[in-house]
């Protein structure tokens, strides 16, 4: 969440700030934080004052009493109880203050940086790179794309290719589970496995270390990254134990450092992890849900990075450069697009969308979004590093992205891929694969 600092040193850049991200009522949930962040301080203040002078009458007593001056000591008394029976009122004002500040705070959103464009929708998003031919930055345009062209008469989307060569079956899953619930088989389940150890193995070559973490979660771990109180319409939620299934593993791998203070010298801390990741989904339909364009579940590597505030944006930079490699040696399709305001994420404060080409589909599909939080989820954690010169603690940045998802990767290898002979594997992953071809 925002912290009162920035809310009521820079009042003006966090309203202009929330109206670019499109939240309603900006000026009036900040002028509230406002009033409320006064009201607790006045009931501080005035707490303070009469805590001091309850002890000061405290002191009084005891010399009336020595003069034996009882009378006048017991009004004095009097006068104490009074104080104190005030100062309780005060500490459950403060007290009511605090809970009513943070409930506000957690439904603001964190604000965008400058560099992030206006816009109001995914149509608004900037293309800022793509290694299409013709494609021209900043427009939704394909271009020509012919690193591995595709046979011209064999161009079927996934669902099909996947049961013609029997690698996925979505009616079992149905059977199983429900929609969104595919069921891989055969080649289907290699390539899922093949994909996950070339994503782990190539984040183990950039320095990440890999973490296993559970794959539900509490709720103070949902609220510490920001997926609650804001996206539990969409979680997977265990009533009896109140846990949550993790939508990403961002949210148990970045609450391994809830109430921690870190040193200096030990950041960036670089995590990765692979998990099951669960979504309701609540609301798609139509043909963004078809074959693996959206499931409920899902498997999927996620990195994470923790750093000092002067050094997160060379962080998000190099998180890009790795998501953007990983594209390049699967030799598929892709542009960068930097989001708009109205596009970007409740917690985030600039967000980068990698996207492959669906050749059969004829549309892009969003297969990592790269993210800098800034102090945003920090301040929710407690997350703190310990200045290595002025010994104080501060607030960490907080980063992390998709390094990848896996269902529209294995979309896209399908639909890019597929040749007259069978499904081509990409060199890069053929070690993990033991074949060049899917027949």
């Amino acid at each position: 969440m925002l912290t009162l600092k920035l809310i009521t040193e820079q009042t003006e850049l966090v309203i202009k700030g929330l109206e670019k991200k499109h939240f309603n009522g900006a000026k009036e949930a900040i002028d509230q934080v406002i009033a409320t962040d006064k009201k607790r301080r006045e009931a501080q203040t005035t707490l303070d004052q009469n805590l001091s002078e309850a002890k000061k009458l405290a002191a009084e007593i005891g010399a009336l009493m020595k003069q034996g001056k009882k009378d006048e000591a017991e009004t004095v008394k009097a006068i104490v109880a009074e104080l104190k029976q005030k100062n309780e009122a005060l500490k459950q004002q403060m007290e009511n203050a605090e809970q009513e500040l943070t409930s506000q705070l957690c439904q603001i959103p964190n604000i965008p940086y400058p560099e992030v464009p206006e816009g109001s929708c995914a149509e608004d998003n900037w293309v800022v790179k793509s290694n299409l031919k013709e494609c021209v930055i900043g427009k939704d345009t394909v271009g020509n794309w012919d690193a591995n062209p595709v046979v011209e008469t064999a161009k079927l989307p996934h669902w099909e290719l996947a049961k013609k060569y029997n690698l996925i079956d979505f009616d079992l899953g149905v059977k199983i589970s429900g929609a969104g619930f595919p069921v891989y088989r055969g080649k289907g389940a290699q390539l899922q496995r093949a994909l996950i150890n070339f994503f782990l193995a190539e984040a183990n070559k950039a320095g990440y270390e890999e973490i296993m973490p559970p794959t539900v979660v509490n709720a103070a771990s949902g609220y510490g990254t920001g997926q609650l109180p804001d996206k539990e319409g969409q979680m997977y939620h265990c009533n009896i134990d109140d846990l949550y299934l993790i939508p990403t593993a961002e949210v148990p791998v970045t609450n391994i450092y809830r109430d921690v203070i870190l040193e200096e010298k030990d950041l960036p801390i670089k995590n990765c992890a692979y998990t099951q990741c669960f979504r309701r989904e609540a609301g798609s339909y139509g043909k963004d849900v078809r074959g693996l364009n959206r499931l409920h579940e899902f498997s999927k590597i996620e990195i994470v990075r923790i750093d000092k505030p002067e050094h997160s944006a060379e962080s998000h930079k190099e998180m890009l450069a790795h998501v953007e490699g990983l594209l390049q040696k699967l030799e598929l399709p892709y542009r960068i697009l930097r989001l708009c305001g109205g596009d970007q994420s409740f917690t985030s404060a600039i967000c980068y969308d990698f996207e492959v080409y669906s050749e059969a589909q004829k549309r892009w599909l969003e297969v990592s979004s790269v993210s800098n939080f800034d102090t945003y989820q920090a301040n929710r954690l407690k997350c703190r590093y310990r200045n290595s010169e002025t010994k104080k603690t501060e607030l960490c940045h907080t980063l992390n992205g998709s390094a990848l998802a896996l269902p529209r990767i294995v979309a896209a290898i399908l639909e890019n891929n597929q040749t007259e002979e069978g499904i081509r594997i990409p060199v890069a992953l053929q070690p993990y694969m033991g074949c060049d071809i899917i027949k």
